[in-house]
């Protein structure tokens, strides 16, 4: 069973940064896809950023050139480096793993969220 806890998260004002973090722990064997999600206010859970255990990522065309996601595999940590934030970048960020047991079983895992906020 593993957790996975996300931090970073905190109130920017229009062009800041902020890196959000998030740590797995917990009966991991291997960890696939690792990836950041975002949900504003009223709107849908969307794909912020994806990266695989070969450390290819992709990106939502909206951050694309101003977020970048990365990985250390040795802290089991997943990480989104945010540059030249918008105040439609505001929401709860989520970030997810894949992640396989010791039962060799392939489960999905979610952190639950940190607040992202960017002031105009």
């Amino acid at each position: 069973q593993a957790q996975l806890v996300e931090s970073g998260g905190g109130l920017v004002q229009t062009g800041g940064s902020l890196r959000l973090s998030c740590v797995a722990s917990g009966a991991i064997v291997e960890i696939g896809d690792m990836a950041w999600y975002r949900q504003a206010p009223g709107k849908q859970r969307e794909l912020v950023a994806r990266i695989t255990s070969g450390d290819y990522s992709n990106y939502a065309d909206s951050v694309k050139d101003r977020f970048t996601i990365s990985r250390d595999n040795a802290k089991n940590a997943v990480y989104l480096q945010m540059i030249s934030l918008k105040p439609e970048d505001t929401a709860v960020y989520y970030c997810t793993m894949r992640i396989m047991s010791t039962a060799h079983l392939w489960n999905d895992f979610w952190g639950r969220g940190t607040q992202v906020t960017v002031s105009s």
